[in-house]
């Protein structure tokens, strides 16, 4: 049952990515549909009070095709309505699977008090694409922000800061600044980097569950992302050294399925071999 919860969850995050763009777009059109039903309405309504239906200068089937759209119109209306609602129930069912796979980690995490999480955020609602990533001194990717996403004046300068701290070698120093900097600087086009670094400084302390937590929070604040295929990876072997290999064999099965031919599914192969995955 702990696979399948995973395994379901991991392939709802790439519609889960961009919920929040979706329902917008949704709200949008139902929105356009009133807007353009209210005008439709009007508009029936004049030619009824003006006689042309009755005359037949707007033509005898007026009426007919009239209603014919007004019937298209509603059925519109219904089903935006209806696509929204079933959104919403993706959104609010991967939130809590996600939510479930931090309480496991926590569990087997030392020092970690399921009773102190609180409750997951809203999948979607803090999602940001981020640019691809160039190679650094670190040893690790950055994304600096490009192609039209604009940072607060201290954003670049905050996540500069922390992977300078990493650079020095100072893990758990670095593991704080990143934490700080996600709380900061909430759905930031950064953001999935500052989560994944975290993850790279709390492995270098041997924090290996939270270490797992910070890589799952990269995936989920951008599927797609340059730091999705590392940070699924990472996320597999993190759950395999914390004994959860059933859900470590699901995890980065699921790296070759999404990311096929990049390096991270080459090595995500060979940590399933290490694991006995089947």
């Amino acid at each position: 049952m702990r696979r399948l919860g995973l395994a379901v969850a991991l392939c709802l995050l790439p519609v889960l990515g961009h919920a929040q763009d979706r329902a917008q777009t949704l709200a949008d059109i139902r929105a356009e549909l009133g807007a353009l039903a209210a005008e439709f309405n009007a508009l029936k309504a004049e030619l009824i009070s003006s006689g042309a239906a009755a005359t037949g200068a707007a033509g005898g089937d007026a009426l007919q095709r009239m209603d014919t759209i007004e019937a298209t119109l509603a059925r519109l209306t219904a089903r935006t309505e209806e696509v929204e609602l079933k959104l919403n129930r993706v959104v609010s069912d991967g939130t809590n699977r996600i939510g479930d796979i931090e309480y496991r980690l926590c569990e087997v995490t030392e020092g970690c008090d399921p009773a102190t999480l609180g409750s997951t955020p809203t999948l979607g609602g803090d999602t940001g694409a981020a640019p691809a990533p160039v190679a650094t001194d670190t040893g690790v990717g950055t994304a600096p922000a490009t192609g039209g996403t604009e940072l607060a004046v201290a954003e670049q300068a905050d996540l500069d800061r922390a992977k300078e701290v990493l650079g020095q070698g100072d893990f758990p120093g670095a593991a704080a600044l990143f934490a700080t900097y996600a709380q900061s600087y909430p759905g930031g086009p950064l953001v999935p980097e500052a989560h994944y670094l975290r993850g790279e400084a709390l492995t270098k302390t041997g924090d290996t569950g939270n270490a797992a937590r910070a890589y799952l929070d990269a995936f989920s604040a951008a599927p797609e992302g340059p730091f999705a295929p590392d940070a699924l990876l990472k996320l597999g072997e993190g759950l395999g050294a914390l004994g959860q290999v059933q859900e470590a064999c699901v995890t980065l099965a699921e790296v070759g399925n999404r990311f096929p031919g990049s390096m991270a599914a080459t090595q995500s192969t060979v940590a399933m071999q290490g694991f006995g995955c089947q």
